[in-house]
């Protein structure tokens, strides 16, 4: 008899079951990405890590320094570099709604060296992996070739997204959340 997909640990929590500042939370996702994610429904049973996080990636993966999109395709190939699909899915999602070509999404995913990126986004998706490895790996060689593509905030979020995305996807799996549905029309 074979198993089903495994199932999440930790029950998702609907709006009703919530305080009303998460509650906010879920109102402000709906409205910005059409759905609730279910790790923001997993986060509401600690809610002032749920509020916390929400006000973190919204500041981290919002247009900034670096375009919302592109921050999105450095998390989604860094949840490729850690086998999370969930977390995949969900920022190829992000990308896509912020602005991010099939293309540049399947590149992302794949081989962003041979996709419709600039030589300073490939740097950035090489370092991005780097950080993955080890971050000790950001040579000072490589740090200056960073800085000849990118300013000094554009580098604090390119590496504030690679580490924050070493996180999420380990979360996300570690509790065994399902794959937010995507929203009506996507």
């Amino acid at each position: 008899m074979s198993e089903g997909p495994p199932t999440t640990r930790i029950p998702l929590l609907d709006r009703d079951q919530v305080t009303p500042e998460v509650a906010n939370v879920y109102d402000a996702l709906q409205k910005t990405r059409g759905v609730v994610p279910n790790m923001f429904k997993t986060l509401a049973h600690t809610p002032a890590l749920a509020l916390a996080t929400a006000g973190y990636l919204k500041a981290l993966l919002g247009d900034g320094a670096l375009p919302g999109f592109y921050k999105e395709l450095v998390a989604m190939r860094l949840s490729v570099l850690l086998a999370s699909d969930y977390a995949t899915k969900a920022h190829a999602l992000s990308a896509r709604q912020k602005g991010a070509t099939e293309a540049q999404i399947a590149a992302g995913r794949l081989d962003y060296e041979s996709g419709p990126f600039t030589e300073g986004e490939k740097l950035g998706f090489r370092a991005a992996e780097l950080v993955h490895r080890s971050a000790a790996e950001i040579t000072d060689e490589l740090f200056a070739t960073l800085k000849r593509h990118f300013t000094d905030p554009q580098i604090v979020e390119l590496v504030a997204t690679a580490a924050a995305f070493e996180l999420f996807p380990r979360f996300v799996d570690a509790l065994r959340i399902p794959i937010t549905p995507a929203p009506p029309g996507v």
